[in-house]
């Protein structure tokens, strides 16, 4: 590796700064980053980060620790407003309009685009509390009609069968894969565009790895999905699209089959093959 962090390819060239970035001839995204740029203080964590999602797709984002992955993530539904320090420029769109615009309503914006974090965390409440917890505090069903909303949300989030019977019981109480597929159907009873996942199966086993990778494939055919993952195979198995982060950029971006086949930048190829990372 170059002094500068700049990686070696196996041609023995030093790969440049600037990204390789092939965005696919899909329909218009639903989210779209032009020249976005991140700081937390003086740290610049994230540098003129310009990307299309597609629709009813999963894009996953890799790269190694601390490259910029889940700061971009949280920054498409502005979890970072209340980050002491933090600012940022360039824009991020959904549906071809700025989060950022002035008088943007962040609540109504976190509703349309749900997130699920790395550790599940369903709240100090029942199962079917979880669920209509958004709905209610969203004014978004009226009381007649949340039980059929909280039923649609668990089996979108492959869990009724498991937990029709357990309404009433803390979700806290669930297995840990219940409970972020619980987190999972939270998210889903608002009705988002985008749902966003954090290393969604870092604390899981591999069965309920393996429950939440299919999940997010049947999920794909109603929502637009971006998942961060340091698992390699697991972004291959589940993505449509990936896009290599490294100290801040997006070194690359494109179909998954393409970026783990037939890398075009020499750091990205490296990262996949085991070479840093």
């Amino acid at each position: 590796m170059a002094s500068d962090g700049r990686s070696v390819g196996r041609s023995g060239r030093t790969a440049s700064v600037s990204p390789t970035v092939r965005q696919s001839d899909s329909p218009t995204p639903v989210v779209e980053s032009r020249a976005y740029n991140f700081w937390y203080g003086a740290n610049h964590a994230l540098h003129d980060v310009t990307i299309a999602i597609p629709p009813h797709a999963i894009t996953a984002l890799i790269g190694p620790s601390g490259c910029g992955k889940t700061t971009f993530l949280r920054s498409i539904n502005r979890m970072h407003d209340l980050t002491p320090g933090a600012r940022h420029a360039g824009d991020i769109l959904l549906d071809g309009g700025s989060i950022f615009a002035p008088g943007t309503d962040v609540v109504s914006l976190r509703r349309r685009i749900g997130m699920v974090f790395q550790r599940p965390n369903p709240f100090p409440k029942s199962v079917y509390d979880n669920v209509a917890y958004g709905p209610r505090l969203n004014a978004m069903a009226a009381p007649r009609e949340l039980p059929d909303r909280v039923e649609r949300a668990l089996r979108q989030a492959a869990l009724w069968d498991e937990v029709s019977s357990r309404l009433r019981e803390p979700g806290t109480a669930l297995s840990g894969g219940q409970q972020q597929r619980l987190c999972i159907a939270r998210a889903l009873a608002n009705e988002p565009e985008v749902l966003l996942l954090d290393e969604p199966c870092s604390a899981l086993d591999p069965i309920a790895t393996q429950r939440i990778e299919e999940l997010l494939v049947e999920l794909k055919k109603t929502y637009t999905i971006v998942i961060v993952t340091h698992n390699m195979q697991q972004a291959a198995r589940v993505s449509d699209y990936t896009g290599f982060f490294y100290v801040g950029h997006l070194v690359e971006f494109g179909e998954t089959e393409q970026v783990f086949t037939r890398p075009i930048d020499d750091r990205t190829e490296a990262y996949i093959t085991g070479r840093f990372g």
